[in-house]
């Protein structure tokens, strides 16, 4: 949930603090007294290193998931109210426009009030009513005949799957990586780029371009599964792309209705 402001400045300041770090130890204490723990220190980075990038790639692989899954979400929530919408076109014709009118009324109102919301982490409730309304007109709409009885069945199974994957998006973008899991991060980060420090190198040259890679790397992953944590916020973030499909796709089916 960062912005690419926020992210480059976390990167700078990790990498900053790693570089900090070193030419602190580096002179108060000699890289003589150090070597003569290297085979410890060896031991004691193999452990936590390894240990912290399981962790940190398991985390990284987890939110990437979550955030194929919003982005797979919204694709599938606006093609149900789209495939609704088609559904309708085998009702009676005033039941017919007035579910594709409050389809449309719905993807207006998740791309003009819903999203902006949820990208500043809250919900609108704005929707809510346009859903109900399109349940009662399904549920309460008559059918005459066999091919409209199977229109309503199709009509609400869509509806049923587009409301679904509509409580599914919110909850998505309320979704987060626990504390407890950003403290073993942190923590994490913190003790493996300590002891790749620690090492007593007799070229500092080489010492600091190493430190300086593992910095950078962790620094890059920890910006990133920060930035995709939440999937509707920061500077990646899933596209409404699909809504706004849906929505030249349902205008062309009001205006051939009318």
């Amino acid at each position: 949930m960062l912005s690419l402001t926020e992210s480059v400045s976390l990167i700078v300041a990790i990498v900053i603090a790693s570089i900090a770090c070193l030419w602190l130890l580096h002179r108060i204490w000699s890289t003589e007294e150090r070597r003569k723990n290297n085979d410890l220190v060896g031991w004691q980075i193999t452990v936590i290193g390894t240990t912290y990038a399981v962790i940190i790639g398991f985390m990284l692989y987890a939110v990437w998931n979550n955030y194929q899954e919003a982005d797979a979400n919204v694709e599938a929530e606006a093609d149900a109210l789209v495939n609704t919408a088609r559904a309708a076109q085998g009702l009676a014709t005033p039941q017919r426009l007035e579910i594709q009118s409050l389809a449309l009324d719905y993807v207006n109102s998740v791309l003009t009030q819903e999203w902006p919301a949820m990208t500043a982490n809250q919900v609108s409730p704005l929707a809510v009513p346009i859903v109900e309304e399109l349940w009662k007109r399904s549920t309460n709409a008559e059918t005459h005949s066999t091919s409209q009885q199977t229109s309503l069945n199709h009509l609400l199974n869509e509806l049923s799957t587009m409301t679904q994957h509509r409580r599914l998006r919110l909850s998505q973008a309320q979704s987060g990586i626990p504390s407890i899991l950003w403290t073993v991060l942190i923590v994490g980060a913190i003790f493996t780029i300590l002891s790749a420090c620690l090492f007593g190198s007799v070229d500092f040259r080489l010492h600091f371009i190493q430190v300086f890679m593992l910095s950078l790397l962790v620094a890059l992953i920890l910006a990133a599964i920060s930035d995709i944590s939440r999937p509707f916020q920061g500077y990646v973030h899933v596209s409404p792309a699909g809504f706004h499909r849906a929505r030249v796709t349902l205008e062309n089916m009001n205006q051939q209705g009318h």
